[in-house]
């Protein structure tokens, strides 16, 4: 198997259990407000492990190197993206079910793979893109309440937060594109890359952050700083997954984080339709062999 798709693999599961600790311990923070949080103190991990091994010198070329007119404006377009599909999914789940617009945002693949072919001319194998439709069904499935499978894609013309939520997945499709594009056609190192997404987002969210009543105490600095890690963690994971692989692979692979954390939900805390859940895992898992090829 290739590396850049264990890269993927290790993040979609990192991910995961940080969706996970979102719900168990965070479920009364403002949202922007606790991005923002987490975001700083996932930037102090990461500048904390990458001082080790990256000079100052080589910082102040990389940062010299966005100066060129196409690097800034990927590096803007993507932080703007993955900021912008946050807060459409926020007030898509504010304007509808969770259990509704939750399997429509996740549907992310299915817009990476039409705009890295048509932009960037990736090849992928017929038996690639079957696998890439096969895991995209699997992180649907594990977002799905039973009832009308297709309803909330027939409703979708119609309700506001279905058109939000897919508006969101379009915005984290453009993100995970300027993503490939960054690290691979205009070669943005990873410690560098990693930082300026996580300050990025932060910074974009600040004013909406600022804005809520965000109160925490001292007691809630280890969840904090355990979120911070993950997160570090899981941009790293990401990067070099998306340094390696094609968008339209490594993106699939990365949002099976959703099964990660509903079957841990239905593990540890007996959720609902776990026996559902368990189907999309193994969807996901021969979506993924059907991607490795």
């Amino acid at each position: 198997m290739d590396a850049g798709l264990l890269f993927a693999l290790a993040a979609a599961v990192v991910w995961g259990a940080y969706l996970f600790v979102l719900k168990r311990a965070f479920a009364a923070y403002p949202p922007a407000a606790l991005t923002v949080a987490i975001n700083a103190a996932a930037l102090g991990w990461f500048l904390g492990a990458t001082s080790l091994t990256v000079g100052f010198g080589d910082a102040a070329a990389g940062l010299a190197g966005l100066v060129v007119p196409r690097r800034f404006t990927v590096v803007a377009v993507t932080t703007l993206a993955t900021a912008a599909a946050f807060v459409l999914f926020l007030r898509a789940i504010a304007d509808g079910a969770v259990s509704y617009v939750a399997p429509i945002n996740k549907v992310v693949p299915m817009f990476v793979l039409p705009l890295e072919v048509g932009l960037l001319g990736q090849v992928l194998s017929p038996i690639q893109v079957a696998g890439v439709v096969v895991t995209t069904l699997a992180v649907y499935v594990a977002n799905y309440e039973p009832g009308d499978f297709f309803a909330p894609f027939a409703r979708a013309a119609r309700s506001r937060p279905a058109q939000l939520a897919l508006a969101s997945a379009a915005c984290y499709a453009v993100a995970d594109v300027g993503k490939r594009v960054a690290l691979q056609e205009l070669a943005i190192p990873g410690t560098l890359w990693v930082p300026l997404l996580l300050a990025g987002v932060a910074v974009v969210l600040l004013p909406a952050a600022l804005r809520s009543s965000f109160e925490a105490t001292r007691r809630d600095l280890p969840k904090f700083l355990a979120a911070g890690a993950l997160v570090a963690l899981g941009e790293h994971l990401t990067t070099v997954a998306f340094a390696t692989l094609p968008a339209s692979v490594a993106s699939p692979v990365i949002n099976t984080q959703a099964i990660v954390a509903v079957v841990l939900g239905g593990m540890l805390l007996g959720e609902r339709h776990f026996r559902l859940r368990l189907v999309a895992a193994v969807l996901a898992v021969v979506g993924v062999a059907m991607i490795a090829g």
